[in-house]
């Protein structure tokens, strides 16, 4: 019998990989061969994921909690699976999914069931990542019809910025002496102008 390993990803480092350690504890997952990675699954670069995979070698055990923890594109998910399971000869056991259990049905029904269903699990975490985006874009653009602006404020303009812009405005100062006068940078006048133009228009 080979190596037991387990792998572990959470998106970022404010959540929480509990359940999934628990899973792996249950499991019979050995703690020194815990990989965990805290950082998005939309690709593979991940530090855990590639140690892990040039260490685990043909007839080890490979768990995971669930398919959107190995990854969340769908193409990139087949790819990994195929690596692992037949360039690498692993066994890889998804928990919440038993038929994703390579040591199981290995005949021919058996393999074209499971590739069925990791390809069918496979989109479903590509799609919900793709909804999630949507989302995310349909309420930043609901917010900004609201006026909610998003970033750092921009910084209020000095008390004598009306007075030298006039003077830049009617060619009494140049751009570059009215920015000086201002206590910034020329670039950042003349930006400052646009919006202060505009201001006035409203």
């Amino acid at each position: 019998m080979g190596t037991i390993y387990g792998y572990i990803r959470v998106s970022s480092r404010d959540q929480n990989e509990d359940r999934q350690l628990i899973a792996m504890a249950d499991a019979g997952v050995p703690t020194r061969n815990l990989y965990i990675d805290k950082q998005s699954g939309k690709d593979f670069d991940r530090p855990a994921y590639k140690r892990m995979v040039g260490r685990i070698k043909s007839g080890d055990l490979l768990y995971i909690k669930s398919i959107d923890r190995l990854g969340r594109d769908y193409e990139e998910i087949q790819n990994q699976w195929r690596i692992l399971t037949k360039e690498k000869g692993v066994d890889i056991c998804v928990i919440d999914m038993p038929l994703l259990d390579t040591r199981r049905g290995k005949d021919l029904i058996g393999t074209f069931l499971s590739d069925i269903v990791l390809q069918v699990l496979s989109f479903v975490a590509e799609n919900e990542r793709a909804n999630i985006r949507q989302r995310q874009a349909e309420g930043i653009a609901a917010a900004r019809t609201k006026g909610i602006r998003f970033g750092r404020p921009p910084d209020p303009l000095p008390d004598c910025f009306p007075e030298f812009y006039e003077q830049w405005r009617s060619g009494k100062m140049s751009g570059s002496d009215a920015a000086k006068a201002c206590r910034m940078p020329t670039s950042s006048f003349y930006y400052k102008a646009k919006l202060y133009e505009h201001s006035k228009k409203v």
